[in-house]
């Protein structure tokens, strides 16, 4: 067996393992996840629970940057949910063809298997693909037509352990995958199979299946065309040799998962759960701004027509060029990960420079689904999203996520490409998120100002509540500087408006020189809002159109200080840009310190129309909440 180490657990990760930073009480903040150890570039961490009761992590890791030469597959053991982490195992060597992109199966015998790619003929370079450079003279335009990162093609293959993953095989074997038209059609015919994984390999109807993500060809933005395929053995649960293995590529035909018609020529990272009835539901990125799904009633042999994915209601999800990935809990509920961004202008913006859509990974947000009866079988209807995982840096990108359940807890993993972490979700935020679809009462807690219309006519004056304090000295520290408090706020209200037009005050705290917190109707039906400390004044608005006058609305603006957004709740529904802009959420500047103002709130200040409602909290509501607190207003 290669790569065998003694199972003991460390209390220290791994040599160099970074300074943690002083705590910080906001559980989503990436730092507060417990670091799973690597060499340096860390990628796709996968888990499995083994028969002996410990996590089984492997990852793809290396000492230089992602596709850099020495790229290989370990793994790794922790038997106290991740706390700490025994000594890495090599599956592949880092001084061997580039190994990457694992996931793990384990089959009802304990055995473990790890599917990965393997450069096996040590190929250094191919030709970029011809029709994904014409015309494009943006960044990775690949002027002598050579691709030389080679981590994304050669051969499917396996290892096995039948140790909980203490040690692997001696011998790789490899899976045979079926050719098919993106296949010949790329640049070597076929001669050279180019693709990648990430996603976790699943049972269904006692057979195991494994995902594969096919690439057509190399040039701006690395891939310029792909598609999915799943990779079926019905055998693999009960055969010990793994030598006599039986695989079938599905879908049957030609052609696998793509974008919906008219989208573009990307669709990867495909994402799969089973359903109680025996369907498959896949879901996948592609660079048309929002994420596809489909369902296959036949266990893979063919899939319906892909379209968007959608909230409940039916507007699309928004997400770039991003892992978007869905699991299934015990309970048969669905969580899935995105980034609730997107929309047309990304593949605009993408013929101008390619990578920038995979940029802003974070925050990341979580819809959580349940099923629904459809016309051809189950489908999954999705919440609104709540952010759950965010950093400081505007620029760190967490994906490539799995999730782990155990004891009624969950654990999703991840990666910023440098450290790779697993973090437990709140059981709180977990409940209030699966209310979302009943939930109808005003939230109590953090509830500091109240203003009805049978209060007083408007224009109303009331006490300011003391909210929007973000920074504060923190004379603790020897240089005396700022303590970040991750404080927020949120204006919830329900109002009926006779006009429009921008200007009207629904809420302001502003003292003369501005300082304060102004909530006001702006251009084109929207709600604006301004936060200024003094010295930095932030504006973030509503999307078009979302105030129409005549019609009750509820709005609820949410400012959040652990990641510095804003949110717009209106009407139940989180604002995301619709087609005019790629962000419907903002974020605000994180040098701002107190907007909290004068002593005095003014509300309905040149109003044309009616504040019904009017509520202040010194958090930031949950999106949940927020819902909740329309249902119960209108």
């Amino acid at each position: 067996m290669t790569g065998s180490q003694p199972d003991i657990d460390i209390s220290n990760p791994c040599a160099g393992t970074r300074a943690r930073r002083e705590a910080i009480s906001d559980w989503r903040h990436i730092s507060n996840g417990r670091e799973i150890p690597t060499e340096s570039y860390s990628d796709q961490p996968k888990i499995v629970q083994t028969d002996d009761g410990a996590w089984l992590c492997c990852i793809t890791t290396g000492a230089g940057h992602e596709g850099q030469g020495g790229q290989h597959v370990i793994t790794t053991r922790s038997t106290n949910l991740g706390e700490t982490w025994s000594d890495p195992v090599d599956v592949e060597p880092a001084d061997g063809p580039e190994a990457s992109y694992a996931c793990l199966l384990k089959v009802p015998s304990g055995r473990v298997y790890c599917f990965y790619n393997h450069n096996t003929d040590n190929i250094r370079e191919v030709d970029a693909d011809p029709h994904g450079l014409a015309g494009y003279t943006g960044p990775d335009s690949y002027p002598d037509g050579k691709v030389r990162r080679v981590d994304s093609l050669g051969h499917f293959v396996f290892r096995y352990s039948n140790d909980h993953g203490r040690s692997w095989s001696d011998e790789r074997y490899e899976i045979p995958v079926r050719e098919t038209e993106i296949d010949r059609t790329n640049v070597t015919g076929g001669r050279i199979r180019f693709f990648w994984n990430v996603s976790s390999p699943f049972i269904h109807d006692g057979a195991g299946y494994v995902s594969l993500h096919k690439v057509g060809g190399f040039g701006p933005g690395f891939f310029v065309r792909n598609e999915g395929v799943l990779l079926r053995s019905a055998n693999i649960l009960t055969e010990t040799d793994p030598a006599k293995l039986v695989w079938e590529t599905l879908p049957d035909g030609e052609i696998g998962l793509r974008a919906p018609e008219g989208g573009g020529p990307v669709s990867s990272e495909h994402a799969y759960v089973t359903m109680s009835d025996g369907s498959i539901y896949a879901v996948y990125r592609t660079i048309d701004g929002y994420p596809a799904c489909s369902y296959s009633r036949d266990g893979g042999h063919s899939w319906s027509a892909p379209r968007y994915a959608t909230y409940r209601e039916g507007r699309r999800i928004k997400n770039p060029r991003a892992a978007n990935f869905a699991w299934r809990l015990s309970d048969g509920t669905y969580l899935s990960w995105f980034h609730n961004h997107g929309g047309p202008l990304v593949p605009e913006l993408t013929k101008r420079n390619a990578s920038c859509a995979y940029e802003h990974r974070n925050p990341v947000w979580l819809s959580w689904g349940r099923e629904a009866d459809g016309p051809e079988g189950r489908i999954i209807e999705w919440s609104e999203p709540e952010i759950v995982l965010y950093d400081d840096d505007p620029k760190i990108r967490m994906s490539y996520p799995d999730l782990v359940e155990q004891d009624g807890r969950v654990y999703l993993a991840e990666t910023q490409k440098d450290i790779a972490r697993i973090h437990e979700i709140d059981a709180d935020f977990l409940a209030m998120l699966k209310s979302q679809f009943e939930i109808a009462e005003v939230a109590e807690r953090g509830l500091v100002r109240s203003f009805s219309e049978a209060d007083a006519g408007l224009p109303a004056k009331v006490a300011a509540p003391d909210v929007g304090r973000f920074l504060e000295r923190d004379a603790r520290r020897a240089d005396h500087g700022s303590r970040d408090l991750r404080s927020g706020f949120t204006i919830d209200l329900t109002c009926t408006l006779r006009d429009t037009a921008p200007g009207q005050v629904l809420y302001d705290t502003r003292t003369p020189d501005g300082r304060g917190v102004a909530l006001a109707t702006g251009e084109d039906g929207r709600l604006t809002i301004t936060l200024c400390d003094g010295q930095t004044t932030s504006l973030a608005s509503s999307d078009a159109g979302t105030i129409t006058a005549g019609t009750r609305h509820h709005a609820s603006v949410i400012v959040d200080g652990g990641p510095k957004v804003v949110v717009f709740v209106i009407d139940g529904s989180v604002n995301d840009g619709g087609t005019e802009r790629q962000f419907g959420w903002s974020r605000f500047s994180p040098v701002t310190q107190d907007v909290h103002g004068g002593d005095e709130a003014r509300i309905g200040v040149g109003l044309d129309g009616t504040i019904h409602a009017l509520h202040v909290y010194d958090r930031a509501l949950m999106v949940t909440e927020a819902i909740g607190n329309c249902r119960a207003s209108i």
